[in-house]
């Protein structure tokens, strides 16, 4: 493939899939930083991959699959547990402006993300993928899962997120 056919398949696939690769980086690690590095580790794959592009499968499927395979290396690779800061490193508080509806917002929405981040990887990238609307057959052929396993764990997925935002019953209450 030349550089300037390469060139305009990244373009192309950067116009297309760049907010869902940040969207990935920013599921698999919560560190702000260290998620845009992710999302620059993916985008220098996917460029250096492109050269190796046949056109055999959607350029989708190749996009997804390169930064799923960079986020699982990734994931592979992180130390487990946040990284505590010095009290007297701390800048600033968080700005308390906001809404309640908007921190209870933002609070599952962070719950959320962290649930996802303690799945095992392919689950993980099964359930992103999920919610980033793609199809159980675009999700099988990005995974290499049959279609049955992936409707299977975007099943026992959402089961499981579920379970952690039921309110549970106290006694005397009607089912």
């Amino acid at each position: 493939m030349t550089k300037a056919a390469q060139e305009q398949l990244y373009r192309e696939a950067g116009d297309r899939f760049a907010p869902a690769l940040a969207r990935l980086a920013r599921a698999v690690e919560r560190d702000a930083d260290k998620a845009r590095d992710l999302e620059q580790d993916m985008h220098c794959a996917l460029w250096t991959s492109l050269d190796r592009f046949a056109g055999n499968c959607a350029l989708k499927t190749w996009v997804y699959r390169i930064a799923h395979n960079v986020a699982a290396d990734h994931v592979s690779r992180a130390v487990r547990g946040p990284k505590k800061v010095p009290l007297e490193e701390i800048d600033a508080l968080p700005d308390i402006a906001n809404p309640e509806s908007d921190a209870a917002e933002a609070l599952a929405m962070e719950r959320v993300r962290e649930l996802i981040r303690r799945l095992p990887a392919l689950d993980a990238q099964v359930i992103v993928l999920w919610l980033e609307g793609e199809s159980g057959a675009d999700i099988a052929e990005i995974t290499g899962l049959s279609p049955g396993a992936v409707s299977v764990r975007i099943h026992r997925t959402k089961a499981l997120l579920a379970e952690h935002f039921t309110i549970p019953q106290t006694e005397g209450e009607a089912a």
